[in-house]
């Protein structure tokens, strides 16, 4: 079946037709890839800034239609639209039962990127092949735990509300779980690709009456208002810390978002952010880039926060059914973040272009 397969790390995505996907085998469920929006960590694999065992097929923020179930699976049933989750929850492990679902250690494995008993469903002419975070949607089918499977209504477009996979859950995630935004509280979000832009939403969702915003993308800059930012910074000319304290009478934000994946955007932040505020790494950076530029003294006195945020510490059979309701409701705009269409034979120009900066999301369709 087509795929776009990484043969090498440093190497753009091959196309291969020889891929081949197994039964699901119990609690397990196939589907039909009909899109998959590119994320920024799909790069990282394929730049070398994320190690990975090759071959794999990436992509995770999917949806399409199940084609065939395992034993015990009653939550979705053959030709159901669904859409994929990287991050499932099994709902009993010590972080599950205490609603920290994100961090759940029985639904999938970012290391072996495999299930957790080493399969990975795919294979090619013989040769195992990984998943990539455990999803592996740049390929026509593929395999998922059925908790990993969240069930869509009829009245929605696969092909728009993808993108709440990855970049919204995890986006809006972040201002709504992890940072708790609040009504009339004050924002600094840094880096507006996908991830960054439903950081905006998320902030505007929850009230918050400045939500700053950092890019060197000026086209980047100029349409975050369209989503809820009311000023922006140039980081190119202007210094994001001096910038986002004068815009806020000296006193720092309450909130700030690194959606880039950068440490020194955390340190950056953690420098913007008042007294007893709250700075969010969003971003997956390089393992090896340690965080510098932290006074323990300041961290101390400060009482200031730095917090991690994998997908937006969400449980996603309850958090995609509460963003669909938010995007029907006009209060979510996913419709403007789709800014290209692709067929997935053209998936390395997409990540051309999410390499160059240009647009927010790319979906690639079969």
């Amino acid at each position: 079946m087509r795929a776009a397969l990484l043969t090498e790390q440093l190497q753009r995505l091959e196309l291969d037709d020889d891929l081949e996907v197994g039964d699901p085998g119990p609690g397990q469920v196939r589907v039909e890839v009909h899109h998959c929006g590119l994320c920024h960590s799909d790069l990282s694999f394929m730049n070398g800034m994320v190690p990975s065992p090759v071959l794999i097929v990436l992509g995770h923020e999917a949806s399409g239609l199940v084609t065939a179930v395992g034993s015990g699976v009653t939550s979705v049933a053959e030709g159901e639209r669904v859409m994929l989750t990287p991050v499932p929850s099994c709902g009993a492990c010590y972080w599950c039962v205490r609603d920290e679902h994100s961090l759940c250690v029985n639904g999938a494995s970012f290391i072996t990127q495999t299930f957790l008993d080493g399969s990975t469903g795919f294979t090619r002419n013989g040769e195992t092949v990984y998943r990539g975070l455990n999803v592996g949607a740049f390929a026509r089918e593929t395999l998922a735990l059925e908790r990993a499977v969240v069930p869509l209504p009829d009245d929605v477009d696969l092909g728009v509300v993808t993108v709440i996979g990855c970049a919204v859950q995890t986006g809006v995630g972040a201002a709504l779980n992890i940072a708790e935004v609040g009504p009339g509280d004050t924002v600094l979000v840094m880096g507006l690709g996908g991830i960054g832009i439903s950081i905006v939403q998320g902030a505007r969702i929850a009230g918050a009456t400045r939500i700053i915003v950092s890019d060197p993308v000026a086209a980047r800059r100029d349409g975050a208002a369209h989503f809820g930012a009311t000023d922006a910074i140039d980081p190119t000319v202007d210094d994001v810390v001096s910038e986002a304290r004068r815009l806020t009478g000296d006193i720092g934000v309450d909130h700030a978002f690194d959606a880039v994946g950068s440490t020194a955007l955390v340190a950056a932040g953690f420098s913007a952010t008042r007294n007893g505020g709250t700075t969010v790494a969003v971003g997956a950076g390089p393992i090896d880039q340690m965080l510098d530029g932290i006074n323990g003294a300041d961290l101390m006195f400060s009482q200031k926060q730095i917090k991690g945020c994998l997908l937006g510490g969400v449980n996603s059979r309850r958090e995609i059914p509460r963003l669909l309701e938010l995007y029907r409701t006009g209060q979510l705009d996913l419709d403007a973040m789709v800014t290209a269409h692709r067929p997935i034979d053209e998936v390395n120009l997409a990540a051309d272009d999410m390499a160059a900066g240009v647009g927010l999301r790319t979906v690639l369709d079969f």
